[in-house]
């Protein structure tokens, strides 16, 4: 009897034992079911899940033509049953990124869960509608004859750099091209090998082709910000295109045994004295300085900020690099910031944000590039709704500064080269120097474009913003 309690006794342990083995190993099961499905499903390592991303169609990026830039065709066999496609390849590689088995960049990843159908609103839809879930169309605010412009005209410059266009109503954007740019068709492949050797050219390529410089790259303002600077001044109310401002050949900064210097090495003009149009139209580097040192470090940063800058949460929906400006800085640095050197840094949408702002009577339009979500019925999903961002002027000095910009490109003017025949252009260069800065809009009494180019290296900067409008306007 006491040897059978023995064995019972342990019987009964191992019992207990099994049955919280067993519920761990339950308890254990759920939680994987019902917490880590999600991340187990998107680690790249998970072969079931790559398998499942390509078993059916992937929605198609379009342009606001309907022209197709992105969709999914039928492999030749396999485990993979559809592959990405690319048909415009390098001209719209910066907007639509690539997809592969393990990753995805650009719109292919900022609007993932509309191009794969798990977006919660397109699975509803699709189940209304066509009675199946299935993945929907993304249409872009990017114009055909803008894009192909803007690509085309930077490669032809043969220099690393952008271009951006945008509606400065709405802040749809027309073109986004950067170059020198990559085929996202190399990376469409499921060849583990291939996919590497691809990743390690293009990393490692001379001039960095995978990286779009339209929006995650910035650059020093130059004289773009004198826009900025302008604008503070004429904000104030102290100012007016008719104030008359010094531009002497050389202005020293308070505190420092440094000067500013203008480009040419002389003064603005004949005159001891010229209006602020006048010093705006010649880009004349003292007068802008002396104007820095006359409204002080926050009255800049604000204006700054009601251009956009300093922003780290903008997306359109790629992420944009945050153009910034220095909110920290003594006199000296002040008066330099006002001319642009070393003020702030700006990407690419930003110069184009700059002519935009003004264009629109002062108000700054958030940019955006998706114009509408939909089904392959085309019925819509989602559509885009303009909004402001910034009040960056009144429409009254808005207007002020766009008549300053407009003599820019008049005859003789710096910016001439931006001149498109029969439509006046207002327009605001950054000089000769490395980076190319160049932003415009027009037409000038009634803008339908803004654009903004940056080259790395002294270019033509001017031609190409002309280019770019002529392609919107004609």
């Amino acid at each position: 009897m006491t040897r059978a309690r023995r064995i019972n006794g342990t019987l009964r342990r191992v019992a207990r034992l099994c049955a919280g083995l067993l519920f761990a190993l339950l308890a254990h099961l759920t939680f994987v079911q019902a917490f880590s499905s999600r991340s187990l499903n998107a680690d790249p390592r998970n072969e079931r899940a790559r398998i499942a991303r390509f078993d059916e169609p992937r929605g198609a990026i379009l342009s606001y033509e309907g022209t197709v830039v992105a969709t999914s065709r039928e492999t030749d066999g396999g485990p993979y049953r559809y592959r990405r496609s690319y048909p415009h390849g390098e001209m719209f590689a910066p907007v639509t990124g690539h997809l592969t088995a393990g990753q995805a960049t650009g719109a292919e990843r900022a609007m993932e869960a509309a191009l794969s159908g798990t977006d919660a609103k397109v699975k509803m839809q699709s189940l209304v509608r066509v009675g199946t879930e299935q993945a929907a169309d993304v249409r872009l605010t990017i114009s055909d004859r803008a894009q192909w412009a803007a690509y085309q005209s930077l490669r032809t410059a043969g220099r690393p750099g952008a271009a951006v266009a945008v509606n400065p109503a709405t802040g749809a954007i027309l073109a986004l091209a950067s170059y020198p740019s990559y085929d996202p068709n190399a990376y469409a492949t499921f060849d583990a090998a291939a996919l590497a050797r691809t990743e390690q050219r293009l990393r490692g390529a001379p001039g960095r082709p995978l990286l779009n410089r339209a929006t995650a790259e910035t650059y020093p303002s130059g004289s773009a910000f004198k826009l900025v600077t302008a604008a503070a001044a004429l904000a104030t109310g102290e100012y007016g295109p008719a104030t008359e401002l010094p531009g002497p050949a050389r202005l020293r900064l308070p505190g420092t045994t440094q000067y500013v210097d203008n480009a040419h090495g002389g003064p603005c003009g004949r005159a001891a004295r010229r209006p602020l149009a006048r010093a705006f139209r010649i880009s004349c580097d003292t007068a802008f300085a002396g104007i820095g040192l006359q409204l002080g470090q926050d009255t800049l940063r604000d204006q700054a900020d009601a251009f956009g800058f300093n922003d780290p949460g903008l997306t359109i929906p790629l992420p944009v690099a945050p153009s910034s400006y220095d909110g920290d800085a003594d006199r000296a640095r002040t008066a330099l910031s006002a001319v642009g050197a070393p003020g702030g840094r700006v990407t690419p949408l930003m110069v184009a944000m700059l002519s935009a702002a003004v264009a629109n009577h002062g108000t700054l339009m958030r940019p955006y590039l998706v114009e509408e979500v939909r089904l392959r019925d085309g019925s819509v999903i989602s559509r885009a709704a303009p909004a402001p961002y910034r009040t960056t002027l009144t429409p009254e000095l808005a207007g002020q500064l766009g008549a300053m910009m407009t003599a820019i490109t008049r005859p003789g003017g710096p910016g001439a080269a931006a001149a498109v025949p029969g439509i006046s252009v207002a327009a605001q260069s950054a000089g000769p120097g490395a980076p190319a800065l160049f932003t415009a809009f027009a037409p000038a009494r009634a803008p339908e474009v803004a654009v903004g180019v940056v080259l790395e290296r002294p270019g033509p900067a001017a031609p190409i913003a002309r280019t770019i409008m002529q392609a919107v306007l004609t």
